[in-house]
């Protein structure tokens, strides 16, 4: 049977697991005791840390170099044409719920590790989509067996050295109830205040725009969420806003914070309340590409695990098949030449013994 056989067979079991994050509904069970099944010879041990958030370190031999693939997806949407649990071939790319981001890594290291017989050490988690990375940050506080980590990501196939750092936050805001047909001011309404408070932050946003690493330019900024109000003729008196920011390597993230706190106080009564915060990824030069041999590609505009790690001491880099423009949207696709070309750079650094 062929690597790109092979592959597909495991993907398309993989992809025919529900592992949508939210609601991450997921069960040791589930997809993770398929993987144990998948994966004879190895040293398995599963952790549960709750609520769907769950890890397996599968360990064979003394590696060097951990191999790490989230399997939880975003949800599907409306947009989607097929079903998304059943994996559909069109000519040179694969159709599937997670096919790209990230399961297509997953079934390419499956394929590989049965096509050799070297050490071999891969961490599969189930929380990355919720900006939480709990499953992660459990890991690194607690393990140093390996001191080489490859996260897999959507890179087409390169091995990625940087990318941006990530901030999300809620801005909650008070105002004061009433009939929508009074003379008052901005700051009587607290959807007033949101649009108010977006308005400044996008503009903070645009003057950021000079700053630049490597090949990024600028932050990218996101109002994801606005909710408040009761109708239309009544003055809202509570609203929030969810926003997005992802910021250049280098930046201070606490300092950025601190700007947006600063717009904040414009407003009475508003709070500004930090959710995920993680640091952009700089692993330098890309030695360990070097070391491996891998194909070296850009700095990214999103964000990975592997900024954890290697905030964490690990060296790092990121490299998976497939583009980020495919992951997240309906009909998410992957092409089956890189999946092959990942799958082949796996089975080679296995069966050479750099792993």
């Amino acid at each position: 049977m062929s690597l790109q056989t092979r592959l597909l067979e495991h993907l398309a079991r993989l992809v025919s697991f529900d592992t949508r994050n939210p609601p991450r509904q997921i069960a040791v069970d589930g997809i993770f005791a398929w993987l144990t099944e998948a994966l004879p010879g190895f040293d398995h041990q599963i952790e549960d840390h709750g609520e769907g958030r769950i890890s397996l370190l599968a360990v064979r031999g003394e590696p060097r170099v951990l191999f790490n693939f989230h399997l939880d997806t975003v949800p599907d949407s409306r947009d989607w044409t097929c079903d998304p649990f059943t994996l559909q071939r069109h000519e040179d790319r694969v159709i599937g719920l997670g096919a790209c981001d990230i399961k297509g890594a997953a079934a390419a290291m499956l394929a590989a590790a049965e096509r050799s017989t070297g050490a071999l050490a891969l961490l599969f988690t189930s929380d990355e989509e919720a900006g939480n990375s709990h499953c992660v940050r459990e890991y690194v506080a607690h393990n140093r067996r390996f001191s080489q980590v490859i996260v897999a990501e959507p890179t087409r196939a390169q091995a990625v050295m940087a990318h941006r750092g990530i901030i999300t936050g809620t801005v909650k805001f008070v105002g004061t109830a009433g009939h929508a047909s009074a003379q008052q001011g901005i700051g009587a309404s607290a959807t007033h205040q949101a649009i108010a408070w977006g308005q400044q932050a996008l503009a903070w946003a645009q003057s950021q725009n000079d700053c630049c690493f490597e090949n990024l330019q600028g932050v990218r900024f996101n109002i994801g969420v606005i909710e408040g109000g009761i109708k239309p003729n009544m003055i809202a008196p509570t609203a929030s806003l969810k926003f997005g920011l992802r910021s250049l390597p280098g930046m201070d993230q606490g300092g950025l914070l601190e700007q947006l706190a600063g717009i904040t106080a414009g407003f009475a009564d508003a709070q500004l309340l930090p959710g995920f915060v993680a640091p952009a990824l700089n692993a330098g030069a890309g030695a360990l590409a070097g070391h491996y041999d891998l194909p070296v590609g850009q700095a990214v505009d999103f964000w990975t695990e592997a900024a954890l790690f290697s905030q964490a001491g690990f060296d790092t880099l990121v490299f998976g098949p497939g583009d980020i423009a495919q992951a997240h949207t309906a009909d998410e696709w992957v092409s089956t030449e890189q999946l092959v070309s990942v799958a082949s750079h796996y089975q080679r650094i296995i069966s050479h013994g750099s792993a």
